[in-house]
């Protein structure tokens, strides 16, 4: 499990650390909105913990900005701001779970694996898009009703779009989710699976992929 925190305070950021990896997470710790923002474009994490107050933003209009582009993992608010109003506007934005400090290590590990169950048990079994529809238990897909034969590669670099709608991946993240080994981003071959998917999934006059130059690819 990967978890982000996102806290200016170094004591407690570095607390906060070591408290998550002694219960086996693997932790990035982000001090700022910039470098937060950095962390979720280069991977995927399985919960985010974030403060309000940054050095470089509030932590509020850094998480409205994430969900407006398509984030959806879960997000535990860990703020010194504790009024009901300060709770619900974050609740409202879109966080999962709000906790005031100080709080007690224990309870905030609590809540995160609370987290990290709900958002497991909610996830979909069939992912839609554009007439496109991905069965995550069978493994098969379809068009507008039509199956669709995919190799396993493709579907594989398919469903990590479908779990992505809306985001622009970084040829990184994209390569790091389908080649298990290592893969050189520099070479052509993301390219080559991403030409024969469009191939396969999009319709004459209505592009399905954005290709972000520099970047990488996004799901229209």
């Amino acid at each position: 499990m990967k978890a982000l925190i996102v806290e200016d305070q170094d004591r407690l950021g570095r607390f906060l650390q070591q408290g998550l990896t002694e219960c086996s997470y693997t932790v990035t710790l982000a001090r700022t909105c910039a470098a937060a923002t950095d962390a979720i474009v280069e991977s995927s994490y399985d919960v985010v913990i974030l403060d309000l107050g940054l050095p470089d933003g509030d932590g509020l209009d850094l998480l409205r900005t994430w969900r407006k582009g398509g984030f959806q993992e879960p997000v535990l608010i860990l703020s010194a701001r504790d009024g009901v109003q300060d709770r619900v506007k974050g609740l409202d934005i879109g966080a999962d779970d709000y906790l005031a400090k100080p709080f007690s290590l224990e309870e905030l590990l609590a809540r995160v694996r609370s987290l990290v169950r709900r958002h497991s048990a909610v996830k979909q079994v069939v992912l839609e898009h554009g007439g496109i529809c991905l069965d995550l238990l069978s493994h098969t897909v379809t068009l507008n009703g039509k199956a669709v034969d995919l190799t396993s590669r493709e579907y594989a670099l398919l469903e990590v779009f479908m779990q992505n709608q809306g985001r622009i991946l970084p040829r990184t993240l994209i390569s790091e989710k389908i080649w298990s080994a290592h893969y050189d981003v520099d070479t052509n071959l993301l390219d080559v699976y991403m030409s024969r998917l469009r191939a396969k999934l999009e319709v004459p006059g209505k592009p399905l992929f954005k290709t972000v130059r520099g970047v990488g690819y996004q799901l229209l």
